[in-house]
């Protein structure tokens, strides 16, 4: 087996491992830092103001070339029912790296008879551009030659497209997307690895308890995962407890993440598989109209490439409210 065609081989099995990513920007767990439209194109425009988010995410610190991400992402809503969002994002794992930016339409019927009771169903699609950047420049190809590396730095760029809808009543919220829907080559690493079905789904629901003029929420969730191609899947399992304050909210919770598909490996002269495990606390804080927050992720296997954690700040600022809040715990959308 050449030398491209085992990096092809690494770099897919690498992003499943840490994020069940592909193409397009990588799911983790920024979605509970009050930042659903990350990963739901519906959520554009759903809130009764308008958000700007930054997020900064590092691994294993004590890994060279570990991967990194950064997001800055704005949506709002324009009249009634229409929302409009975008979002770009750097994403870089060792040699390989990709950048790109969606622009989201969204739309949002309001089904209760009056504006204090909610009951909101919500439609987006957000259409987009990667450019994947494969740097070959540092391989010995003089020490170590092989036909199919190039020895330059190579460039593919591709468009796809992500659709779905979310569902609010009252206290309870449901979303469902669909990732990279179209099927889209982008021959950046091999023509005979690389497939053209890129396509991932999402589904999540939650419910918020609590009297709604207690100081006190809390938010039970899970989130379902699951790849097209090669069929591997995930759960999240959610926790997530509000407090408010005079100045504003503070909030914090647990998610843990688990593959449903197990990884077989050499133990001494037995095979063992493990599923993949993250175990990731997250706080923030909400004042006046900014938002802070911190997550830590910790792989929790025995076969780990390194002991550090995943490290992620976001960063959030929420301007222009249209409306008083509902009568509901429904802080997505209030």
């Amino acid at each position: 087996m050449n030398f491209k065609k085992y990096l092809a081989i690494v770099a897919i099995a690498f992003g499943v491992q840490c994020s069940f990513s592909q193409d397009g920007l990588p799911v983790y767990v920024d979605y509970l830092s009050d930042n659903l439209y990350l990963i739901h194109p519906s959520m554009a425009g759903a809130s009764s103001s308008s958000k700007i988010r930054l997020t900064a995410r590092q691994q294993w610190f004590d890994v060279d070339n570990a991967p990194s991400l950064q997001t800055l992402s704005f949506n709002t809503r324009v009249g009634d029912k229409v929302g409009f969002g975008a979002i770009v994002y750097n994403d870089e794992n060792g040699n390989f790296s990709q950048q790109g930016a969606y622009l989201t339409f969204a739309y949002h019927l309001l089904l209760s008879r009056n504006r204090v009771d909610l009951n909101q169903l919500s439609f987006g699609i957000s259409t987009g551009f990667t450019q994947g950047t494969l740097d070959e420049t540092g391989f010995d190809i003089i020490n170590n030659p092989d036909p199919i590396i190039s020895g330059t730095q190579q460039n593919a760029t591709y468009f796809n497209v992500d659709f779905g809808a979310s569902y609010y009543f009252l206290d309870f919220y449901a979303h469902l997307t669909i990732k990279n829907a179209l099927p889209t080559k982008r021959d950046l690493f091999s023509q005979e690895f690389e497939s053209k079905n890129q396509r991932r789904y999402l589904a999540s629901a939650g419910y918020v308890f609590g009297a709604y003029d207690s100081d006190w929420q809390y938010e039970p969730s899970f989130m379902f995962q699951y790849t097209d191609e090669t069929q591997e899947s995930s759960i999240d399992a959610n926790i997530k407890v509000y407090r408010s304050m005079e100045f504003g909210t503070i909030w914090g919770g647990l998610s843990y993440r688990r593959s449903l598909d197990g990884a077989e490996f050499v133990n001494g002269t037995q095979v063992d598989n493990q599923k993949l495990q993250y175990i990731t606390p997250f706080v923030g804080i909400n004042y006046n109209k900014f938002m802070f927050a911190y997550t830590y992720s910790y792989q929790a296997n025995s076969l780990v490439l390194s002991n550090g954690g995943y490290h992620q700040v976001t960063l959030g600022y929420d301007f222009g409210s249209r409306r008083d809040p509902y009568d509901c715990n429904c802080p997505a959308i209030n």
